[in-house]
């Protein structure tokens, strides 16, 4: 019996977690169109593996120990322009997702994916897709999400300053209101605890005397804040 391997994606993994190596190479293998060819543990070894024969798929974990997935995704763009690149992280902020974008990732996967996904995440690749978390198409939208207006009364307006300043968390917070993001989701972006997001809040609607997100919004642009 002929071996189909030669017709099936070829696909390499650069990630430094046991447990997803496994659970990766799972998937990989049960999958008849795919076959894993590579798996580096660190940048070190992914420099290693890209001077090999170019692959279809490649997979990269941000966090490695000895430096930024970034690097390697810049890397492999360059020596091998016609592989596909995703990202598997646990990242979720802005800065790691536009670098990524920019280094040549073509997918952003959020660790959260059954090893079924992942399989259909890399076969959507290879086809020519970008396969993107809701949570991360969501911040991406929302970057370039035109600012809403500020009121006419508002602009004219002299702008003065609150009595109580916010501190510099709870203008972080606001600003992370401001773009529609949850307190979950703004929880993991500060790596703070819900309870905390909350506390903040609370902090930010005595300070401005509002007691509602909208409101909050728009006195803090009254204010300059914004």
């Amino acid at each position: 019996m002929a071996d189909s391997a030669p017709s099936r994606l070829k696909v390499a993994l650069v990630e430094d977690d046991i447990a997803f190596q496994n659970s990766f190479a799972a998937a990989v293998g049960s999958s008849e169109d795919m076959r894993l060819v590579g798996m580096a543990h660190n940048v070190a070894q992914a420099r290693k593996m890209l001077a090999g024969d170019p692959l279809d798929v490649l997979v990269v974990d941000l966090g490695l120990p000895d430096g930024s997935g970034i690097d390697v995704i810049r890397d492999a763009h360059a020596a091998w322009p016609d592989c596909g690149i995703m990202v598997s992280t646990t990242f979720a902020d802005e800065k790691h997702v536009i670098a990524s974008i920019e280094a040549g990732a073509a997918g952003y996967l959020l660790k959260d994916s059954s090893a079924e996904k992942i399989a259909d995440e890399i076969r959507a690749l290879h086809a020519g897709g970008s396969p993107i978390s809701p949570r991360i198409a969501r911040q991406i939208l929302l970057r370039f999400r035109p600012a809403e207006p500020v009121p006419a009364a508002a602009t004219l307006a002299e702008v003065t300053p609150i009595a109580t300043p916010l501190s510099p968390r709870e203008r972080e917070a606001l600003e992370l209101i401001t773009k529609g993001f949850s307190y979950d989701e703004i929880a993991e972006l500060m790596q703070v605890s819900r309870n905390t997001v909350m506390t903040f809040v609370r902090r930010i609607y005595q300070k401005l005397e509002v007691t509602s997100k909208a409101e909050a919004i728009f006195e803090a642009r009254n204010h300059g804040i914004l």
